[in-house]
């Protein structure tokens, strides 16, 4: 299955920001477990490029036959091709960078740009973006899709930001195509307790959620 069918069919892009390396694989069973089968491994800005690559790297040689594998927060070409180099099947962007789009098109991966207003949405879609991420979500919620969706109903949006278990429903009946959930699943005192059971129970509670 190509990789935009694939995300589009499970909807639900795990965030992977500043994981231990040392813990990433049994994160990524507990995901898996709990019905996960996509996530993102984020660049630290403000750390080591070369984290990011490792982790995407390492991913992609044990769980590359089950679950889809990108890279989020890619702010230049230079990420763009280093993730490409790791492995990675997608990228995503908190902002809409039209280098980053064309890089990422050219290199035959899936392009998830960020964006907020209708004017960045067009933008976006019209440089080649597979699906529009809008970033932040939750500043103003559900009804801000639908009310998005109604004239741009040919442009892919993925809620990004603030999605939870109460709210997930809402983001897919308003018209998102895919959703990004970070420390919902992710939650930092779980990661550093090493509580991979809550992980993996939260996961399901997502994926269950999002099929009623």
């Amino acid at each position: 299955m190509k990789t935009l069918d694939f995300i589009l069919e499970n909807g639900i892009i795990v965030v992977m920001r500043r994981v231990p390396f040392e813990k990433l694989g049994h994160i990524t069973d507990a995901l898996y477990e709990g019905g996960v089968r996509t996530v993102e491994v984020t660049f630290d800005n403000c750390g080591d490029e070369l984290d990011t690559v490792k982790a995407i790297e390492y991913l992609k040689a044990n769980y590359s036959d089950k679950m889809s594998i990108g890279a989020g927060t890619v702010l230049n070409t230079h990420q763009v091709e280093l993730a490409y180099n790791a492995g990675a099947e997608y990228i995503i962007s908190p902002n809409t960078n039209e280098a980053v789009v064309k890089r990422t098109k050219e290199l035959n991966l899936v392009s998830i740009p960020g964006a907020f207003t209708a004017s960045e949405i067009c933008k976006a879609y019209e440089l080649g973006a597979d699906i529009v991420k809008l970033f932040p979500a939750h500043m103003l919620g559900a009804e801000y899709i639908k009310a998005l969706k109604a004239p741009l109903e040919h442009i892919k949006i993925a809620a990004v930001a603030g999605v939870t278990l109460d709210n997930i429903r809402s983001f897919r009946d308003a018209g998102a195509c895919a959703y990004g959930i970070s420390s919902g699943i992710l939650n930092k005192k779980a990661v550093q307790a090493s509580d991979y059971d809550f992980i993996r129970n939260m996961a399901k509670q997502y994926v269950e959620q999002l099929k009623k």
